[in-house]
């Protein structure tokens, strides 16, 4: 049976090394779910995969769209099942990989059917962020749904507000509707999570945030953020990276504080990332540092992943 091999982790474990590999290894194709690197003009601060890693391997929705464009995970949905189609007549395996967990869930579970909010609740929390903030609509969101309020990053304004929404029209927490019923898929599906001790972890998030400023990210932020001159970022650019830069650009930062806050966010990522996948039972786990060398890793995938199918 044809089979979607899931690679998901936290950001700077190292899912882009281990794909690649992996990809080679079963002479097959990537299909990026991250949220952010399908944008073409953030290269360097999504950290996608590069010119030369995408010869070596095909990899699918890497900065295929403008940030101008509208996008989403019920679209990612859709375009990925439409491309798996015509993908699995290639190849008996094709991979995933990833650290937006919404675009993965959307393709693995599918979506699930929340309630229309109306204009009357919209209203509602609109008021409330305009009166006392982002920070009151994140309180109210930690007594409405703790377990959300544990995964979702909370200076994401757009993401708080429409789970408070959620949360209000519906009665119920937004995570109680979450993911209550998987969608039938034509092929199977086989997901790996990597994983690192925390301290190391946090170190290559650290150093990666260098790595990218070293590349070029702040005359990148520098270019996207133009437009813009204190108002409100688009979502697109409301990501760690770009946003802590925007605060630069107005003047309420100063530089090496701002990339202090990358690293500071970019750990908190982390950390919500980890909690979301922790909460996955068909997620099977691989601890980089209990292998001697990314062959091994790659052979222990390959073997599970053929007494698995």
């Amino acid at each position: 049976m044809n089979t979607l091999l899931v690679i998901e982790g936290p950001t700077g474990v190292g899912k882009t090394d281990i794909t690649l590999r992996l990809a080679k290894a079963l002479s097959t194709v990537v299909i990026n779910a991250d949220s952010r690197q399908i944008y073409k003009e953030l290269p360097i601060g999504t950290a996608a995969p590069s010119a030369k890693e995408q010869q070596e391997v095909k990899h699918y929705f890497v900065g295929t769209h403008s940030l101008s464009e509208t996008y989403s995970a019920a679209m990612f949905e859709h375009d990925v099942l439409c491309l798996l189609e015509k993908l699995f007549v290639e190849h008996e395996v094709v991979i995933m990989s990833g650290g937006s967990m919404m675009y993965v869930d959307a393709v693995c579970n599918g979506l699930d059917n929340l309630p229309t909010i109306s204009a009357l609740m919209r209203l509602r929390v609109q008021q409330l962020l305009e009166q006392k903030g982002l920070a009151a609509v994140a309180d109210e969101l930690k007594q409405l749904d703790p377990q959300y309020y544990a995964e979702v990053d909370l200076q994401n304004q757009r993401r708080v507000c429409h789970a408070v929404e959620i949360c209000y029209q519906a009665g119920v927490p937004y995570s109680s509707l979450r993911l209550k019923k998987r969608k039938p898929r034509s092929f199977n599906i086989i997901k790996f999570a990597l994983s690192r001790p925390r301290p190391q972890l946090y170190e290559r998030i650290n150093l990666r945030v260098d790595q990218m400023v070293a590349n070029g990210l702040l005359e990148e932020a520098q270019s996207v953020l133009a437009p813009y001159n204190g108002e409100e970022l688009p979502n697109s650019l409301n990501t760690v990276g770009y946003k802590e830069l925007y605060k630069v650009k107005i003047g309420e930062w100063d530089l090496p504080y701002a990339l202090e806050m990358i690293k500071q966010n970019s750990r908190r990522y982390a950390k919500r990332q980890l909690t979301w996948l922790r909460s996955d039972p068909d997620l099977k786990w691989i601890n980089i540092n209990e292998y001697e060398s990314e062959n091994d890793i790659i052979t222990t995938i390959i073997d599970m992943l053929h007494g698995m199918q």
